[in-house]
C-alpha cells in the first residue's frame, strides 16, 4: 500500500511562484510513474505533468515551459515547480503514483488547493 501526502498550495499572485511536493509512503519500486494532476469546478481531472522511473517528463501544453516536475527518488518524493502562474491555473492539485506494470497499484494523494488570484 502506498501513500501519497501533498502539500505547498496556497494563494499567490498572477506571475508568482508556488512549489508542490508529494511523499510517498510504502513501496515505490522502479516501475512507478509519479505525476501531478489538478480539477478544476465542473470539471474533469487533468494530467498536468508526470515523470518515468529515469526522469522522462511528459507536460500539458498549457504548463510547458512554466512548470517543472522532479522527483527525488531516495526520498520517494515528487515536486511541482510552478512559475509565471496564471489565475486559470487555480485548481486543486492531486499527486499521482502508479506501477507501470501492476494497474491496480494506482494510488492518489487527497489533493491541495492551489489559488491565483490578485
Amino acid at each position: 500500500q502506498v501513500q501519497l501526502v501533498e502539500s505547498g498550495g496556497g494563494l499567490v499572485q498572477p506571475g508568482g511562484s508556488l512549489r508542490l511536493s508529494c511523499a510517498a509512503s510504502g513501496s515505490i519500486t522502479s516501475t512507478y510513474i509519479m505525476g501531478w494532476y489538478r480539477r478544476t469546478l465542473g470539471n474533469e481531472r487533468e494530467l498536468v505533468a508526470s515523470i518515468r522511473p529515469v526522469g522522462t517528463t511528459n507536460y500539458a501544453d498549457s504548463v510547458k515551459g512554466r512548470f517543472t516536475i522532479a522527483r527525488d527518488n531516495i526520498k520517494n518524493t515528487v515536486y511541482l515547480q510552478m512559475s509565471s502562474l496564471k489565475p486559470e491555473d487555480t485548481a486543486v492539485y492531486y499527486c499521482r503514483a502508479y506501477d507501470i506494470l501492476v494497474r491496480s497499484k494506482n494510488y492518489w494523494g487527497q489533493g491541495t488547493q492551489v489559488t491565483v488570484s490578485s
